[in-house]
């Protein structure tokens, strides 16, 4: 009961920085039109990218708790992958777009509006500041990354603060595209570095830090297993992984010594993260 208690209220935290970000998100639009910065403008892709993120991350920790049923066999947990693959293709388009406005910019910087910029900065600070402090304390891969990411926009906020002040006492209007262009850079960089893992978790690559190898040895290891082939280990979400092996053992060994070596195999694996095991098991010689 504790624990479904705490998985409901870390949800309940995701779907308040959700909101929070997708406001903010809209407001900087807007506001980045009004003050014409395309600084403020690339915060708020940044910023939409989160709110597709948060809501990606608040909407799996829903669903892909789900129990398998006749068309999920495996579950729902692969839901989460593909939020965050909906919401790199997102950031993608924007980067590029973003870019394209910017180096105009920097070949002719327009004004902008200054004392507008300091305020949304604050706002920006403001308001992830509380929704980072919101997550503060919560377990699970999920709202750690989502703090890191609210503790990211507080930082680009406070960049956008630093260059309106600058921008009150002198009128080097380029500071802008020139912020705008590294906010964006940083997007595509941990844009591109996520497409990635998320891309080789759809085509079923082994998940990150297992070696095939390693877990080829964890199985004969144990006594009575003579050989193993067609291991073949990948990942449902990144944190849950499935096995399936088949497993050459003595042709000698009872029926009990079969059970308890399985038992065994699956011993060896508890530090994989393993939410599902598959043994064939061979006795050496059969055909």
């Amino acid at each position: 009961m504790g624990h479904h208690h705490h998985h409901h209220h870390a949800s309940g935290n995701i779907r308040t920085a959700f909101l929070l970000n997708l406001g903010f998100a809209l407001i900087e639009i807007v506001g980045g039109l009004l003050t014409n910065s395309v600084a403020i403008l690339s915060d708020a892709l940044h910023d939409f990218g989160d709110a597709i993120a948060l809501g990606g991350a608040w909407y799996a920790e829903h669903v892909s708790k789900r129990e398998a049923d006749a068309r999920f066999s495996y579950g729902y947990g692969r839901i989460s992958l593909l939020a965050a693959l909906v919401n790199a293709l997102v950031l993608l388009t924007g980067s590029v777009f973003i870019i394209s406005q910017v180096v105009t910019r920097l070949m002719s910087p327009e004004a902008t509006h200054v004392p507008g910029i300091i305020g949304l900065a604050l706002l920006g600070i403001a308001i992830n500041s509380l929704a980072a402090w919101r997550l503060r304390g919560e377990e699970g891969l999920n709202a750690r990354m989502v703090s890191l990411h609210l503790l990211e926009d507080v930082l680009g906020w406070a960049a956008v603060l630093v260059v309106g002040i600058i921008l009150l006492f002198a009128p080097w209007y380029v500071l802008d595209p020139i912020l705008s262009l590294a906010i964006t850079l940083y997007i595509l960089y941990n844009v591109v570095k996520n497409l990635k893992a998320t891309l080789s978790l759809f085509l079923q690559a082994l998940p990150e830090g297992v070696t095939l190898p390693a877990i080829t040895a964890k199985v004969k290891s144990v006594q009575g297993v003579i050989d193993t082939h067609h291991t073949h280990l990948w990942s449902l979400d990144g944190d849950h992984h499935v096995l399936s092996s088949h497993v050459v053992v003595d042709p000698q060994l009872s029926r009990p010594e079969v059970s308890q070596l399985k038992h065994s195999i699956c011993d060896n694996m508890h530090d994989v993260h393993l939410s599902h095991i598959t043994l064939e098991i061979e006795f050496a010689g059969d055909d």
